[in-house]
Formats: structure tokens, C-alpha cells, sequence
């Protein structure tokens, strides 16, 4: 039998009513709220069945671990992910293989250096789905995990972009070149900005924490370093941000 969790939040319960309606086991909701945007979810929830509990702000606050879940909570399965950043990619490969040769799609990974904060990851998250990243990797010791908190700044996020934490990152980066993917760093330092890089081909980007930036060997392995420009007083972006921007560049390429 599959393990359970808790999501909160309308994005992330509303991501699995939308993606896999099958596996809510029950939605708990705040009876007192009765605005528009409950009444939406809750019409959303009765359309696919769910099994709807009334709970009062303890309850949920109880179920949550906090007060951000804004009168909405749901128990879920666990859905079934792949256990591997090797399986992925060859999953990835074979069915770009199956594809016609123009619609193929090169692979776009975000690679995290020493991001520990779970809001940040979070938001990092919510533009590796927008951007249609096809995994996001993170070193064991050096960064924050999928939790509660992660999973609701996310917005469902959490649950469509695969998150791959790994023992040893350099290592998984010359696995990741092994497989002609390009790996891209960010660094403040970089003279090449990221609007002069290639972005069209196989790619994983990769950006460290605010502050520290990637550590020295994650630097070392990276085969290309770049820059944001920055035309103001602040040195440098908030790790979100800079993933946006990164992202997005690679899909205004790549489109």
C-alpha cells in the first residue's frame, strides 16, 4: 500500500484535483470561508468526487504544521515518481527517440548548489515547471528537502517536477556530460552573460545559494560560466529569480 502525505494550500491541492483526482484520499476544508475562490475549489473537489471533511483553523493548523494552508488541506498518496536521475534521462531519451526529428526536445535540468531554504527551493520549483525543466538536481548535504513548506510555495510544483538529491554533485555532473549535456554555472564573475550562451541544446544550469554562489568544485566541473547583468546597486538576485531568469532565456531559445 502507498505511503500518504499532507498538502496545503489552493495550488498544490488544486495541482493534484487537476493532475490525479485518484489519488486524494480526503480533502479537509474551513466551513467559515465561503468566498468565491472556496466555492471554485470546492466545486472542483465535488466534480471528481473527493471526500470533503469540514475542519476548523486548529484542525487544519494541526494537520499542516502552520497557519499558511488559507482553509484547505488534503491527505494524498504518494504518486509514483522515478527513482533515478539515469532512469529519467533514459526515459527522456527513448521518448524523444520515438518523436519526428523536428519536435524532439532537448533536455533543460536545474541544478541548485547549496540552496537550504525551503521557500527558495520552493520558488525554485514553481519555475522549473513553468520553464518545462525535466528534472532539478540538489546535493544531499548541501540542500533543503521536499517538505510541507516547500510543496505549498510551490504551488503543485513539488509534485510535477522531479527532485533529484544526490550524493555527490560533481560527480553527478560528469555523468551529466557523459550524456552530452552541456553544464552552464552562474557566477557574478562570469564576462559571458546568459544572453551570449547557447541555451538550445541539451543543458543543465546550475545556480548556488544567494551570497556564496556554487561551491569550488561544482565551479571547476562546469564547462561554461555565465553572468546576469546587473545595472543596479545590489549585487546579485535572489537564487527564484535568477532561475526565472536563466530559464526562461533557454525557452525564449529554444522557442
Amino acid at each position: 500500500m502507498s505511503s500518504s502525505k499532507v498538502l496545503f494550500g489552493f495550488h498544490a491541492v488544486g495541482v493534484r484535483l487537476k493532475t490525479a483526482p485518484k489519488s486524494i484520499i480526503e480533502i479537509y476544508f474551513e466551513p467559515t470561508r465561503r468566498d468565491a475562490r472556496m466555492r471554485q475549489f470546492l466545486e472542483k473537489a465535488n466534480e471528481v468526487g473527493a471526500r470533503l471533511i469540514e475542519a476548523d483553523g486548529i484542525r487544519l493548523a494541526k494537520l499542516c504544521g502552520g497557519h499558511g494552508h488559507q482553509g484547505v488541506a488534503a491527505r494524498v498518496q504518494e504518486l509514483a515518481q522515478v527513482h533515478s536521475l539515469d532512469e529519467l534521462l533514459e526515459n527522456l531519451e527513448a521518448a524523444q527517440a520515438e518523436k519526428p526529428l523536428a519536435e524532439r526536445e532537448a533536455p533543460l535540468i536545474l541544478v541548485l548548489d547549496g540552496v537550504t531554504d525551503p521557500h527558495n527551493l520552493g520558488a525554485c520549483l514553481r519555475v522549473a515547471d513553468g520553464a518545462g525543466v525535466h528534472a532539478v538536481i540538489a546535493p544531499k548535504d548541501h540542500a533543503a528537502g521536499i517538505n510541507a513548506t516547500v510543496a505549498k510555495v510551490a504551488s503543485g510544483a513539488a509534485e510535477t517536477v522531479p527532485y533529484f538529491m544526490v550524493t555527490n554533485l560533481a560527480r553527478t555532473l560528469n555523468e551529466l556530460k557523459e550524456r552530452n549535456i552541456w553544464i552552464i554555472g552562474t557566477s557574478d564573475v562570469a564576462s559571458k552573460t546568459i544572453y551570449q550562451a547557447d541555451l538550445k541544446g541539451p543543458v543543465a544550469l546550475v545556480l548556488g545559494a544567494e551570497g556564496d554562489g556554487m561551491r569550488q568544485l561544482t565551479t571547476k566541473t562546469c564547462d561554461e560560466l555565465v553572468s546576469i547583468p546587473m545595472r543596479g546597486a545590489v549585487e546579485s538576485l535572489n537564487v527564484s529569480v535568477a532561475s526565472g531568469v536563466c530559464l526562461y532565456e533557454a525557452v525564449r531559445q529554444r522557442s
